[in-house]
């Protein structure tokens, strides 16, 4: 079972770093009027979807696209920071440190979880 999670945090990390890929490309395709930016898109939005039905399979529709949602937005954000020239702020940057706070949260309540579930099961 250790196992299992351990792919599904592999495929739910992946999946929110592929959603930065396709956020760019989708940018780049002013509105789905570009071809090559658009089928880009469309090529890693189904990557990151299918690998985030892999991690919702383990860990549930509501863990699993929070984490995924929350790298999604620090990422494009980031993305959009550095390589899009968009403005930052002191109160964009802590928001950011909030979210990336969440995200590790929602870790440590899945791990603590299944040590509960461990303890009630051996009692």
């Amino acid at each position: 079972m250790e196992k299992k999670k351990n792919a599904a945090w592999v495929c739910l990390l992946i999946a929110g770093a592929v959603e930065l890929v396709w956020g760019y490309f989708m940018k780049e395709s002013h509105g789905f009027t570009k071809l090559m930016p658009s089928l880009i898109a469309l090529v890693f939005i189904i990557i990151s979807f299918l690998l985030l039905e892999r991690a919702v399979r383990v860990f549930g529709i509501g863990m699993s696209y929070a984490v995924f949602t929350g790298i999604g937005i620090a990422g494009t954000t980031l993305v959009g920071i550095l390589a899009l020239g968009e403005g930052v702020s002191w109160i964009k940057l802590v928001s950011l440190a909030a979210l990336i706070a969440g995200i590790i949260g929602l870790k440590l309540c899945e791990d603590s979880e299944e040590e509960q579930e461990e303890e009630e099961m051996a009692e």
